[in-house]
């Protein structure tokens, strides 16, 4: 279960710094990229938790 929340978060947390990036603003471009990050990051800690059973 707790891949599924991961890849959740993930996803959304990509999703809203893609939505950052097209600011005007570069302090809110550099947040968008570093949340989509973020969200990739989440994504993978699913993909993970998932090959090795929610162990983690």
């Amino acid at each position: 279960m707790g891949k599924l929340i991961d890849k959740a978060k993930g996803n959304l947390n990509e999703a809203a710094g893609k939505l950052k990036q097209h600011s005007a603003d570069p302090a809110t471009c550099d947040e968008g990229q570093a949340q989509e990050l973020k969200g990739k990051a989440q994504q993978l800690k699913g993909q993970v938790k998932g090959l090795l059973g929610d162990d983690i």
